[in-house]
Parts: structure tokens; sequence; C-alpha cells
């Protein structure tokens, strides 16, 4: 299989357990590995065929901006989840780092499901 990376998107949310997380939104850093096959991309030479890393890139942006998790790993399942329900993905791996959670330290979560993995949890 082959697999696009994007990596760094900086976006942003609210999120946190704690009350004063919930005021305002916060930054995140996040990476993603998406899980694909191009074969029909390397003949075509089409964007169809592939994965537009920008659309993804917006739409994980404005995922984000519109949540409303107490958890990073909660969020990294919202987007995982939205990844297999928009592209062609067949494994789907995400990186989240929370750069004002800690001090002196970045709090940062991984997390990867397959399709079927993520249909068995009904989530």
């Amino acid at each position: 299989m082959d697999k696009v990376r994007i990596e760094a998107i900086e976006t942003q949310a609210v999120i946190g357990v704690y009350e004063f997380e919930h005021d305002a939104p916060q930054p995140l850093i996040l990476d993603l590995e998406l899980t694909t096959d191009f074969t029909h991309a390397f003949a075509s030479d089409d964007l169809q065929d592939a994965l537009d890393y920008d659309a993804i890139t917006q739409r994980v942006r404005g995922f984000c901006a519109a949540s409303r998790y107490q958890l990073i790993e909660a969020l990294a399942g919202g987007i995982i989840k939205l990844m297999m329900e928009h592209y062609p993905v067949d494994k789907v791996a995400i990186t989240i780092r929370k750069p004002q959670a800690l001090k002196s330290a970045m709090a940062t979560v991984w997390c990867e499901r397959s399709r079927e993995q993520m249909a068995a949890l009904d989530i």
C-alpha cells in the first residue's frame, strides 16, 4: 500500500478537561499518514485518482475548529473517522501535539486505525 503524509498541520480547537481550557481555542499541531492505493494515479496523473492534500488539510482544520472534545485521544478518533468517511483510505495514523498542555514538555498522542478496526468500533 501507498502512503500520503501531511505533516505539521497547524490548527486550533477548544479542547481540554479543565474548565479554563473551554474559554478559547488552543493551538494544535497534527501529522496525518493516510494509507491507500495509488495504482490508478500512477497511470492517470490525475488528482481524482489521488488524495488532495489541500482539501484534506482544510477539512481537518474545519473539523478541529468546530469540535469540542475533552481529550486529544477523542479528537484523534474523530479525525480518523472523518478521513474514512470522505476519502478512499485503508488506514489512518495521526499524531496530535498540544503545545500549551504542559510546561517544559509537549503533550502528544499517536493513534492508528484501519477501516476494519473503525467499523468494528461502531463509533
